[in-house]
C-alpha cells in the first residue's frame, strides 16, 4: 500500500466544510495526474485550516514530486504537529528525507492495517507470499540436523496478522498465541480459530509482560513484522528472556547490501545482516540458520530478505540449582 493511498484512507475531516471539499477535489486532481492544480487547492486548504493534517501531508508529498525538498519537510513537520500520533507517517517520510523525524510510530501503522485487515490475505496472496511457509520448512529443517521433534509445547506469534503463520505452525503446535499491534488484523484471525490466544498490542510491550509472567515459549516466530521495527536489539533480548532452554525464534526480514538499517522509499525497514547477527549475538541467541530468501515480489521483483532461526542456549547444570 503506497503512502499516498494510506494517507488518503486515513482522512478526517477537518471541520470545515470548504476544506474539505477543497481537499476533495485535489485528490482527484492528483488521481488525474493534475499535481499543479492539486498543489494549488492544498495550498489553499492548510491556509484556511492550519490544522487540517491530512492536507499537510499530502501537500508535502506533492512537494516533494515536484522537486521541492524545502517545502516538502515543512508541509511533514506540519502535519506531524498537528497529529503527535503520526497515523499518516509524516515522521517517516522526514526520515527519508535525512533530516531526523522519529521511528514508525504505532499509530501509524495501527491505522494502516486496522483499515487493511478485511483485504490483507488476497493482497499477499497476489504478491507470492511465502514467509509462513519459508519459515516452516527452515525450522522442521533445524529439528531435524538437531535430532528433535518438529513440534513444540508454546509457540508465540509476534505481528500475527490475520493469523498465516499460525494456519502452518498450528498442526505442530499444543498452543499458540498471537500479539499484533492493530486490533482489526487481530479480529480476522480470530475468525479462522487457529490460536489459542490473541492479544491486540505492541510486540515489546507483549513480551514485557510475558517475561514479567515468567511465561516461557518453546517457538517465537516472526513473519515479515521487522519491516516495521528499526533496531532489532531490543526485540532479540526480549525475545532470548521470553524463551524457554532450546527455544527457537525463527523470523525474517527485508535485507540490503550493507550492514546497518535502512528506511525504503515504500516505508519499510530492511536490516543488513550485520545488524542481525549482532542483535542476536548480544541477546546470547545462538544462530542456527541464516540464509537470503524473498519472501514476496513487488514490482515483479522478488524482494531481497534474509530467513533466521536463533537458539537459546539450553540450561546449564550450575543454573539449575
Amino acid at each position: 500500500m503506497s503512502s499516498t493511498r494510506q494517507a488518503q484512507s486515513l482522512f478526517q475531516s477537518s471541520g470545515d466544510l470548504i476544506a474539505d471539499r477543497r481537499y476533495g477535489m485535489a485528490r482527484e486532481f492528483r488521481e488525474r495526474g493534475d499535481h499543479a492544480a492539486a498543489l494549488d487547492l492544498l495550498e489553499q486548504t492548510v491556509e484556511r485550516t492550519p490544522g487540517f493534517a491530512a492536507a499537510w501531508f499530502d501537500l508535502g508529498h506533492l512537494r516533494e514530486v515536484a522537486g521541492n525538498r524545502d517545502g516538502a519537510v515543512a508541509a511533514f513537520e506540519r502535519a506531524l504537529a498537528a497529529d503527535s500520533s503520526d497515523r499518516h507517517g509524516a515522521g517517516l517520510r522526514l526520515r527519508l528525507l535525512n533530516i531526523g523525524g522519529h521511528a514508525m510510530s504505532a499509530d501509524y501503522v495501527r491505522s494502516v492495517f486496522d483499515q487493511y485487515a478485511a483485504k490483507f490475505d488476497h493482497a499477499l496472496a497476489a504478491l507470492a507470499y511465502s514467509a509462513p511457509e519459508l519459515l516452516a520448512q527452515a525450522v522442521a529443517e533445524v529439528c531435524r540436523a538437531q535430532n528433535r521433534p518438529f513440534h513444540f509445547a508454546a509457540m508465540l506469534d509476534l505481528g500475527c496478522g490475520t493469523g498465516l503463520s499460525g494456519a502452518v505452525f498450528r498442526p505442530v503446535c499444543d498452543w499458540i498465541e498471537g500479539v499484533d499491534l492493530s486490533p482489526g488484523m487481530i479480529a480476522q484471525a480470530r475468525r479462522k480459530n487457529l490460536y489459542d490466544k490473541l492479544d491486540a498490542g505492541d510486540l515489546t510491550e507483549s513480551l514485557d509482560r510475558h517475561i514479567r509472567a515468567d511465561a516461557r515459549f518453546n517457538l517465537v516466530v516472526a513473519a515479515d513484522v521487522f519491516v516495521y521495527c528499526a533496531d532489532l536489539t531490543l526485540i532479540a533480548a526480549l525475545v532470548h528472556d521470553v524463551l524457554a532452554a532450546e527455544g527457537l525464534f525463527a523470523f525474517t526480514v527485508e535485507t540490503h547490501g550493507d550492514g546497518g538499517v535502512i528506511l525504503g522509499p515504500k516505508l519499510r525497514y530492511a536490516h543488513g545482516e550485520a545488524h542481525v547477527r549482532t542483535a542476536l549475538e548480544a541477546a546470547g541467541l545462538a544462530i542456527r540458520t541464516l540464509v537470503p530468501v524473498s519472501t514476496r515480489m513487488e514490482a515483479d521483483v522478488p524482494v531481497p530478505g534474509l530467513l533466521v532461526i536463533a537458539e537459546r542456549a539450553p540450561a546449564s547444570p550450575l543454573s539449575a540449582r
